[in-house]
């Protein structure tokens, strides 16, 4: 059975997008047909880290939203990007977002038809013959958001050890609770070294009482390296991108 999940988080800045990058890479190595869509509309980004060229980008999620094409025309086999190794393993897509401005603006003014897209991702699922569908939401809470929630297996939550990410991310697992999500799991992004991570892990997992699959080390390699990139396919050996391998592996097992 295909496996929905929705990596989603309160507030912006939390890494969010490279997660999912890094996370769709560490399925693929593992065999699985893959696809990651982009509703952050208001603010997308995704095409970046797999190396999209803004210029050539051609159908985005918009023209499918206001219906100048098919969600599939929109979808792009990015499995290239990953490398000749990775790409004998599975196969991965992207559906992007326009970053076109007047595109933008007309998401804000006009908003789209939010049942137009869960219509897509069930054609994008059956289209493609996926194992898994990642969808890359806007941070905080609206309809779009919800909906995405409330149709996903898996629900990862993203969180900084920060106050404010704190107090917003209990909002949001109340909220998936009242929604009844199938599985929950949070991920601790950005965390200093000198912390201490069992401690850290077993405050949060209380504090929410929800299982913390995955606590992620803040990196001045992946500060560097910009978004040029997928970062656990340039630097695979690094505690990131052993932490996000062991995500990967809680995920299938869980779906």
């Amino acid at each position: 059975m295909p496996t929905i999940i929705s990596i989603h988080s309160y507030r912006g800045g939390t890494g969010k997008s490279n997660l999912t990058a890094n996370l769709a890479n560490s399925l693929v190595q593992q065999g699985k047909r893959v696809a990651v869509v982009d509703t952050d509309i208001q603010a997308p980004g995704l095409h970046v880290l797999f190396g999209m060229d803004t210029q050539q980008m051609g159908l985005t999620l918009n023209d499918y939203l206001y219906g100048r094409c098919s969600i599939e025309q929109a979808t792009y086999d990015v499995t290239d990007k990953l490398g000749p190794q990775v790409a004998a393993m599975g196969t991965l897509y992207l559906l992007p977002s326009s970053i076109k401005a007047v595109e933008i603006t007309r998401v804000l003014r006009e908003g789209y038809e939010v049942n137009l897209l869960i219509d897509g991702f069930r054609k994008l699922i059956k289209t493609f013959h996926l194992d898994y569908l990642l969808i890359d939401t806007h941070p905080g809470l609206n309809e779009e958001t919800l909906l995405s929630i409330l149709i996903s297996d898996i629900l990862l939550l993203i969180l900084r050890p920060d106050q404010q990410d704190f107090q917003g991310i209990a909002v949001t697992v109340e909220v998936a609770r009242k929604l009844k999500v199938k599985r929950l799991l949070l991920v601790v992004n950005k965390v200093l070294p000198k912390l201490d991570k069992v401690s850290l892990r077993q405050q949060v997992q209380t504090a929410y009482d929800t299982p913390v699959a995955s606590i992620l080390p803040v990196s001045e390699e992946l500060i560097e390296l910009g978004s040029a990139g997928i970062f656990s396919i340039t630097s695979p050996d690094h505690p990131y991108s052993q932490g996000v391998r062991e995500l990967a592996a809680q995920v299938v097992n869980s779906a």
